[in-house]
C-alpha cells in the first residue's frame, strides 16, 4: 500500500482546507488516520476512521473543526478543516493501520505511511 497526502496549503486562521489521501492498493479493509508534526514537536494523532467509515475517533484539540471520512470506491481518505487556528501548522500524514482491533491513536501502530503535506495556518 502506498499513500499520497495532497491538499495542504496556506490559509488564514479562521479558513478551511481538504486534505486527501489516495491509496494505491486495497485499503478498503483498514483504519485509515491522519496524524500531525509541528516543528520541534512529536507527530501526534490527529483523527482514524474505521474501514467501514462508520467509526471515527478525534484528538480533543480538533473535535468539531475536522471531519475525517472515506471512499472506498476510490481509495481515498479525507480530512476536511474548518476553523482553523494558527496552532494547527504542522505537516499533515495519512497512515494505514493493517491490525483490524480498534481505533488506534499511536503513530507506531500504523504501518504505512504518505508522505506528508504541509499545512501553515496564519494569526
Amino acid at each position: 500500500v502506498q499513500l499520497q497526502a495532497s491538499g495542504g496549503g496556506l490559509v488564514q486562521a479562521g479558513g478551511s482546507l481538504r486534505l486527501s489521501c489516495a491509496a494505491s492498493g486495497r485499503t478498503f479493509n483498514l483504519c485509515m488516520g491522519w496524524f500531525r508534526q509541528a516543528p520541534g514537536k512529536e507527530r501526534e494523532f490527529v483523527a482514524v476512521i474505521s474501514p467501514s467509515g462508520g467509526s471515527t475517533k478525534y484528538v480533543d484539540s480538533v473535535k468539531g473543526r475536522f471531519t475525517i471520512s472515506r471512499d472506498n470506491a476510490k481509495n481515498t481518505v479525507y480530512l476536511q478543516m474548518n476553523s482553523l487556528r494558527p496552532e494547527d501548522t504542522a505537516v499533515y500524514y495519512c497512515a494505514a493501520d493493517r491490525t483490524i482491533i480498534g481505533l488506534r491513536t499511536s503513530p507506531g501502530e500504523y504501518d504505512y505511511w504518505g508522505q506528508g503535506t504541509l499545512v501553515t495556518v496564519s494569526s
